[in-house]
C-alpha cells in the first residue's frame, strides 16, 4: 500500500508596495501621506473636498520647510517628496495603487463606507489598510471583498516625527499581507510592533484610559488642568501633560476610543467622564478647532476651566 504523503504547499510571495494611496487629508492622513512621499513612494492623497486638500498640503509644506530649516531635511529632498504627492477627489486615481490606506475619524459606519466606494477603483491585488486607533480590524475587514488583504497599520501622532508603526493582522489577514507591511515598515523608517486585534490595541488601550482618568481628576476636583499636567510632566517625566496631549490627539477622538473600550469590553473603568462628553458637546477638539482643555486662541494658551 502506498503511503499518500500531503506537503503544505509554500506560501505566496509577500506583494511589493510601490504606489500607496490615503484618504484622509486632515492630520493623520496628511502626516502618512508625508511619511510615505518623503520615503521616495507615489502618493495619492484623497478628501472630499479640493479646499480640504490645499490646506492639507499646505500643512505637508509647512512641516517639510521647517525640518529644512533645521537641517534635517534637505531643499532637495523636499522638492522630491512633494512630487511624489499628488491630491484627488475620486477614487478613481488609486487605480494603481498597491496599498490604500484609510485615515479618517473613528467612525465605523463612515469606514465601511469608504472601503465599500474604494473597492470599485482599485485592483485586486490591493492592500486595503486602516488607520483605526480602536476599531476591530476583523469586523471593518469583514465588510470588504478583500478579508485576507486587509490590515491594520496604526501609525503614531505626528506620523513624520512618531517611530512606532501598531500593526494588527485580523483573523482573515493572510501572510503575505502582513510581511509586504512589515517589509514597507522598514523602508520608512519606523519600527513595527504587532498587537492583537482587541479594542484599542496596545497604545490607546494604555493612553486614553490615562487620560480620561485626568479628565475624572480634573471633574472631581482632584486638582485643576495646569496642576495635573505640571505633576504627569514634572511628577512621572511625561513630554506633554495628559490634557495638553489630549488636545493634540482631539478630544473627540479621545471619546470615540473610549467608548470603543466601554462597549466592547464591557468594564466600567472604560466609562468615559461625562466633563469629556461635554467639551465634545461644545465643539472644544482640542488644537484643531482652536479651543479645548486649553484655549488657542491666545498666546501662551490658557486653561479653558
Amino acid at each position: 500500500m502506498t503511503e499518500l504523503v500531503l506537503t503544505a504547499a509554500p506560501a505566496a510571495p509577500a506583494p511589493e508596495i510601490r504606489s500607496v494611496g490615503v484618504v484622509g487629508g486632515g492630520q493623520m492622513g496628511r502626516g502618512i501621506a508625508q511619511v510615505f512621499a518623503a520615503s521616495g513612494f507615489p502618493v495619492v492623497l484623497a478628501d472630499i473636498s479640493q479646499e480640504a486638500l490645499n490646506h492639507a498640503l499646505k500643512m505637508v509644506e509647512r512641516d517639510m520647510q521647517r525640518r529644512v530649516d533645521r537641517g534635517s531635511m534637505t531643499a532637495e529632498d523636499r522638492e522630491n517628496a512633494r512630487l511624489n504627492l499628488t491630491t484627488t477627489t475620486d477614487y478613481a486615481a488609486f487605480a494603481e495603487s498597491d496599498l490604500v490606506i484609510e485615515a479618517v475619524t473613528e467612525n465605523e459606519g463612515l469606514k465601511n463606507t469608504i472601503f465599500k466606494n474604494l473597492q470599485a477603483h482599485i485592483k485586486p491585488s490591493t492592500i486595503l489598510a486602516t488607520n483605526t486607533s480602536s476599531i476591530s480590524v476583523t469586523r471593518l475587514a469583514a465588510a470588504t471583498d478583500r478579508p485576507e488583504r486587509f490590515i491594520g497599520i496604526h501609525f503614531m501622532n505626528p506620523a513624520p516625527v512618531m517611530k512606532l508603526v501598531e500593526v494588527t493582522r485580523g483573523l482573515p489577514t493572510d501572510e503575505p499581507t502582513f510581511q509586504a507591511v512589515a517589509a514597507l515598515a522598514e523602508r520608512i523608517g519606523k519600527r513595527l510592533v504587532s498587537s492583537a486585534d482587541t479594542p484599542a490595541f496596545i497604545v490607546n488601550r494604555i493612553l486614553i484610559p490615562m487620560i480620561n482618568e485626568a479628565v475624572y481628576a480634573l471633574y472631581e476636583g482632584v486638582g485643576d488642568i495646569l496642576a495635573i499636567d505640571s505633576a504627569m510632566k514634572l511628577g512621572a517625566n511625561h513630554p506633554m501633560g495628559p490634557f495638553e496631549l489630549a488636545d493634540y490627539i482631539g478630544l473627540d477622538t479621545c471619546l470615540a476610543v473610549m467608548r470603543v473600550l466601554h462597549e466592547e469590553l464591557g468594564d466600567s473603568k472604560y466609562r468615559p467622564c461625562p466633563l469629556l462628553a461635554k467639551y465634545v458637546d461644545a465643539n472644544w477638539l482640542g488644537k484643531k478647532t482652536g479651543r479645548g482643555f486649553y484655549d488657542y486662541t491666545v498666546t501662551p494658551a490658557r486653561p479653558t476651566r
